[in-house]
This record gives C-alpha cells, structure tokens and sequence, in this order.
C-alpha cells in the first residue's frame, strides 16, 4: 500500500468522534472540507493533533541527530502511523524501529525499507515470513537484537535468508539483554557458526535501567561502547560492512549523543553507524515526557518540543458542588503514567478561557472526574481540553485521529494501526 491510498478509505462507526453526517465520504473527501473541530460536525470525545506542534517536533530530533552526527531511527510502535513514518524519513530518518512482528509487517505494507528491530524475534513463523521478504526485496534491510544462544539457534532454524543482528546488552535487574562480555561473546560466537546470520552491532536500551540517573545511564552507555570494542577486536564484525551501535529513547537522548560523539571515526576497524531510536517525540506529551526531555532542563538550548496531542470532552454532569463529569476516560486517554490535565475551556458561544482550578482526580472507562477549586466553574456542555502523559498508550486508543491547524479546522487525518 501506499500512504496516499489511506485517504480512500471510508468514513464510517469504526472511527468515533468524526462527523455523523460524513459517513461514506472517504478521509480525503472530509479533509477537504477543512471542517471545525468544534461546529463542524465532530463528537465528543475527540482526539486532535496540532498540525504545527508535529512539523516543529519533526523538525527539532532531525537537527539534534544531524548536529551530533547521529542517525535517527524513530521508534514507530508510537504512533504505529504511516502517515507520520513518511514524515519522519522526509525528516532525515535512516529508518524507523518496531518492537514486534506485527509492527514489522505494517511498515513492510508501507514501504518501509530500513526497520531496526528492538527484540529478539524467535517465533518460527515470523522469521519464515520475515525471510521471504529479505529474499525477495535486495533493498530491504532489518536488523534484530539477539542475547542469547538459545535464541540465535531457534533463529537459524526458521531463517532461509541472511539477517544482520546486533548484540542486546542489557543490565542486572533489567529488562532483555545480556547482563555481561562473557554472554555477549558467547551468543557472537553463536552468530558467527550461523549460516543465515550476519553480527553487525551492539545495541540496547537505557530506558530500562533499574536505576535511571546521568550517571547510571552514561556508565551504561560506556558499556556499550566498550562491548563493542571488544567484539570488533575479536573480529566478530568481520562481516560487517559498518558497525551499528545503538541506543535512545526519548528521555536520555542527549546522554547518548554525549557518550556516542566520544566514539572516534577511526577507533572501529569499519565505519559506525551511531542509531538514535527515539519515539515519543513526534507528539511530545502534557506530562511525562514534558518533565523527561533533555530539552526541559539538561540541553534546554538545543531545542524544545510541544505537545502535540489535545483531548476534547464536555461536561455531561454536574452532580454537586465541587465536581464535574467529562464523558471521557480510560477508553480515550492515557493513564498509565499520569492523569490527564486540564489545559483551556470552551463554552458552547465560542468563548475560551484557561482552566484555572481544575484537575482530573481519576477515570472511569468512559469518564474523567473533574475537581473544581472554590470560584471554578464548569457547566454542562462546555467543551473541555485535556492535555495527556504518554504518546504510546494514547494513539493505540484511537483509529483516525484529526490534524488540526492553529484555527481549529481540521486539515488532515492520521490512520493508526494496533
């Protein structure tokens, strides 16, 4: 398929929050009309996106990776959008990452031509799909994680053609990866005797540490650096025609740009390809991410992001003083790391203003409970905006999400696919 081909299709009950009326138009058509979030058709509850939050996002990983001389493999299983991995590799992108088989086969039905798988793909039937591709596509090109020898065997077994790997290095207490050298030059030699497998790297994931501080995440990353030195001494890359050392999310990304630009040209015996993997960023958040970013405090000077994403509900109760309902809640926010925040209120006249003295105390599956400070005041039917924590568990809630410009019409559509 092609990214073009998604304004086809048609709009109907599966996509909630878009105009009853335009049931049957395809998304191209509704988009077209440059509709009103507010007056426009739309139901409540509705996801949007800022059109102008997204390009700036866009924009700011594509000139922090190419100023400390990184490549950008954006995490996709965030958005699992199309739309927006085309725009990530118009943005300079090597290529965009997954976590499971499944991703991989989305961004496969895209065209994606360079995936960075962050696991160790083991199930048999997987792998035999994953090789027919590899075989019949030269230009495609996957590399997975492998840490141990017990994996490395089950992948042999399945694969019919060549994958480049790298070895996961994790940490005491962690999540996947190995825990030492000993392990890592074990499941290397475990490659090497492969005949379907090509070692290629050293990669992991610092978001995982038991312990997450500047300096438990920049010991790490030396680690890293150093496991690499010490396969690449040991021929284990002989292979290899560059050597892939990888790490980054959206958290710690300046920590890996400080280690990786320590890591001289000339200290590898082939070039090295320094993989950035950061996802979050493409929609940046209201909570987690806002108070996480380097660019919060620790490179404040080295760019910014915005949070992308706004949540719109009304107030369907008011059922006593110091309390309102929105309709709502777990089905359509967020709430893994943060509750959402209420950000602006919009009264059914079209007035705005801020929405000082209120603050979302928990969720139902479809409602927010709202707590009003004394002088607050909430009616039904206002339209309230909620701000959200966490891109990952917010796009899987929704199927057609709306692009809205800096007037509130809505200029574009993103298809998500879980």
């Amino acid at each position: 398929m092609h990214v073009e081909e998604l304004y086809e299709e048609r709009v109907d009950h599966r996509f909630k929050g878009l105009p009853p009326d335009a049931e049957g138009r395809t998304v191209g058509e509704l988009a077209a009309e440059r509709r009103s979030i507010f007056d426009g058709g739309f139901t409540t509850p509705i996801l949007t996106l800022s059109a102008s939050a997204l390009e700036h996002n866009l924009a700011q990983l594509e000139a922090y990776s190419a100023k400390h001389g990184l490549a950008f493999a954006p995490h996709g299983k965030t958005s699992m959008a199309p739309q927006l991995f085309e725009r990530q590799l118009a943005h300079g992108s090597w290529g965009i990452t997954a976590a499971t088989p499944s991703q991989v086969r989305v961004y496969r039905t895209f065209g994606v031509q360079r995936i960075f798988l962050a696991n160790e793909l083991v199930d048999a039937a997987a792998l035999r799909w994953l090789s027919g591709e590899l075989a019949a596509d030269p230009d495609f090109r996957l590399v997975a994680y492998v840490d141990s020898v017990r994996g490395v065997e089950l992948m042999e077994a399945a694969l019919t053609h060549r994958l480049d790997v790298v070895v996961e290095l994790g940490a005491p207490g962690g999540r996947t990866g190995v825990r030492d050298a000993g392990v890592a030059r074990e499941v290397a030699d475990a490659v090497a005797a492969a005949r379907h497998l090509r070692l290629v790297g050293v990669a992991g994931y610092e978001g995982e540490l038991p312990v997450k501080t500047e300096e438990s995440v920049t010991a790490w990353l030396r680690r890293l650096v150093a496991l690499a030195r010490d396969l690449d001494a040991a021929g284990r890359f002989a292979d290899a025609e560059e050597i892939v050392l990888s790490a980054g999310g959206s958290a710690w990304f300046d920590s890996v740009a400080e280690v990786f630009s320590r890591v001289a040209a000339d200290s590898f015996s082939r070039p090295v390809l320094k993989l950035l993997r950061s996802g979050a960023y493409v929609t940046h958040d209201d909570g987690h991410y806002r108070k996480t970013t380097p660019f919060h405090d620790r490179v404040a000077g080295e760019g910014s992001l915005r949070a992308a994403f706004q949540l719109w509900a009304q107030v369907v109760s008011r059922p006593e003083a110091g309390l309102a309902l929105l309709n709502a809640g777990k089905r359509d926010a967020a709430y893994d790391l943060d509750l959402p925040e209420v950000r602006a209120v919009r009264t059914l006249t079209g007035e705005r203003r801020p929405a000082d003295g209120m603050k979302v105390t928990r969720l139902a599956d479809q409602h927010a409970f709202v707590a009003l400070s004394e002088g607050a005041e909430l009616e039904v039917g206002d339209w309230v905006a909620l701000g959200l924590s966490h891109p990952c568990t917010t796009f899987d809630k929704w199927q057609l999400i709306p692009v809205v410009a800096e007037d509130d019409t809505v200029v574009d559509f993103v298809r998500t696919f879980f």
